[in-house]
């Protein structure tokens, strides 16, 4: 991997460069190209810590979706790599405390693509006051993206995302199949990640 002066690669520099063409020049398709270079590391770190293809799914949407809002705030004292994984990683924590799920794979090191370590460190004790503004922060920022999608799709990801419905309670609730009920809520986590990219007008 080519280091330059700075201390970055070239791909963190070409990172970079994209950011600035998203936030200064609104340009849609950079955001576009970000999601496509990091959705798949992002979704098996995502899921290697909780084990579960679905929730991975939703927590990656969720990672880019917050990752784009908060994009101006990015300081590039880092790359946006280590950025972007850090987000996915708290957020999926904030998860896994709330779901109480047990996994084995949290004392985990990974490297970003600068080389730099990410370290994923989760604290034992119970849930701390930052949990809750945390989720809400989540759930604010996940409902902004929902409002945009087509109304049939609107109410699966509400029954999803905010009541918490299992995809059976789902599929009862809605009297569907099961199988529709996945189906349509991977196609509603595809429009989110368009939405999300800046990408709703071709909705």
């Amino acid at each position: 991997m080519e280091i330059n002066e700075r201390g970055f690669s070239n791909k963190a520099l070409e990172d970079f460069d994209l950011i600035d063409k998203a936030v200064i020049e609104k340009d849609q398709s950079a955001y576009a190209t970000l999601m496509k270079r990091y959705k798949k590391a992002v979704y098996f770190m995502i899921l290697k810590m909780i084990r579960d293809a679905d929730d991975a799914e939703d927590l990656t949407m969720e990672a880019f979706a917050k990752a784009f809002r908060n994009l101006e705030r990015f300081k590039k004292d880092y790359t946006f790599s280590t950025w972007l994984f850090r987000i996915a990683t708290n957020n999926t924590i904030d998860f896994i405390r709330k779901k109480k799920l047990k996994t084995m794979s949290l004392n985990t090191t990974m490297s970003d693509d600068g080389g730099n370590s990410v370290t994923i460190d989760v604290e034992d004790d119970d849930n701390n006051p930052q949990d809750e503004f945390i989720r809400s922060q989540r759930i604010e920022m996940v409902r902004i993206f929902v409002d945009k999608l087509p109304a049939k799709y609107r109410k699966l990801v509400q029954l999803r995302y905010f009541d918490e419905l299992s995809y059976e309670e789902i599929a009862q609730e809605l009297d569907k199949p099961l199988g529709t009920v996945k189906a349509q809520l991977h196609r509603s986590r595809e429009l989110l990640y368009e939405i999300a990219s800046g990408k709703e007008k071709h909705i």
